[in-house]
């Protein structure tokens, strides 16, 4: 018996199993199969997050100063990860960031914010199902002390003169 037709505007919330292939099965009929590195999950979860507002930098001091050796050294770019660990399954990706934050924002709210983004773009961008997002902050970013701290003086010289 002939399936009933559907309207335009009704949407079937369940598909019926013997019109609908599994999506294994539609991938594996186009003839080949997708993998996606860690490294470009990585990389859309660090765009996400550095896009949040309030977020400073990815990663904590000691391995941002790490990484732009490394990538002045190498010609490498693993700044555009840093502070970005992701564990990837077949299905599935689970994601840590760790970030510096601005001085004045919330930092439960920076958090929040940077979990739905990375969320969001790793689904929609990726494919995969992110199990979770896990987000340190290793530090809140004071812009005058910024200004101060790349100026050194001897020991015992003022700037008085």
């Amino acid at each position: 018996m002939p399936a009933a037709p559907v309207s335009a505007g009704s949407v079937s919330a369940a598909p019926d199993a013997a019109s609908a292939p599994a999506p294994a099965a539609a991938s594996s009929a186009a003839g080949g199969r997708t993998a996606i590195s860690e490294q470009a999950v990585a990389k859309v979860a660090a765009i996400a997050a550095r896009a949040v507002p309030g977020v400073h930098a990815l990663g904590s001091g000691g391995g941002r100063t790490l990484g732009a050796v490394r990538d002045a050294v190498a010609g490498s770019d693993s700044s555009a990860t840093a502070g970005v660990h992701v564990e990837v399954g077949e299905t599935e990706a689970a994601v840590d960031i760790t970030l510096v934050a601005e001085y004045g924002v919330p930092l439960t709210g920076i958090a929040d914010s940077v979990r739905q983004a990375v969320y969001t773009a790793v689904e929609n961008l990726v494919g995969l199902n992110v199990v979770e997002v896990n987000v340190s902050i290793a530090d809140v970013h004071i812009p005058d002390a910024a200004e101060n701290r790349g100026v050194k003086r001897p020991s015992g010289v003022t700037n008085q003169e």
